[in-house]
């Protein structure tokens, strides 16, 4: 995790130093829908959609008329419903603090397609159930690394613009030393649709 964050700050600063164009940094938030999906799952177990928010903040650092490169920080409540498949219901809350480094292909329009690698540190976790709720932050690793594939559109000539993603979870979020060893045996990953709006605070001019 270390080695990808020296790559991504690395790449950061080679596009600031090399960019002719708008430094622009904004605030973001907006609706998330996460779930998980579990390759060697409980019997009888069901996972369904549970609806949260994130909230941050990103930089759009310009390489070429295009294209840029858009790092960003923010928080996201993730997590899931689940069935035991027998009548009981449960509800986990797991949330992160995700920084996503983008590439970012915009038209003369407005309209931009954004992918790239994403990096989320695990802030807590809360399992609820029957009115109780218990902390599960164990049972979850502390990284979560994703792949982010988005669209969306900037309104030309205002500092407003509405952004869709999925965020595909990659590595296996389940801590094996949870309930004894081998619970990362049942392969947990994450993933999240994310609607938000965004705002173009700031404006500076880099040479």
């Amino acid at each position: 995790m270390k080695k990808l964050l020296f790559v991504v700050i690395a790449a950061i600063s080679c596009a600031t130093a090399n960019a002719h164009g708008q430094l622009q940094f904004g605030l973001k938030g907006g609706l998330n829908l996460s779930n998980i999906t579990v390759s060697n799952g409980f019997d009888g177990y069901s996972y369904s959609t549970l609806a949260s928010f994130n909230a941050g903040a990103f930089l759009k650092v310009p390489v070429i008329r295009s294209f840029s490169i858009q790092p960003e920080l923010y928080y996201s409540g993730q997590g899931f419903k689940g069935d035991d498949g027998s009548g009981g219901t449960y509800t986990e809350h797991v949330n992160y603090l995700n920084i996503p480094v983008l590439g970012k292909f915009t038209t003369r329009s407005g309209f931009y397609l954004e992918t790239g690698p994403q990096i989320g540190v695990k802030l807590n976790a809360k399992d609820k159930e029957n009115g109780l709720s218990q902390d599960v932050s164990s049972a979850y690793n502390s990284a979560d690394f994703a792949w982010v594939f988005g669209a969306g559109y900037k309104i030309p000539m205002a500092p407003v613009g509405i952004d869709l993603r999925y965020n595909v979870g990659i590595t296996n979020v389940a801590n094996d030393s949870y309930y004894g060893n081998g619970y990362g045996q049942y392969g947990v990953r994450n993933g999240a649709f994310q609607l938000d709006l965004y705002f173009i605070r700031f404006n500076e001019h880099v040479r």
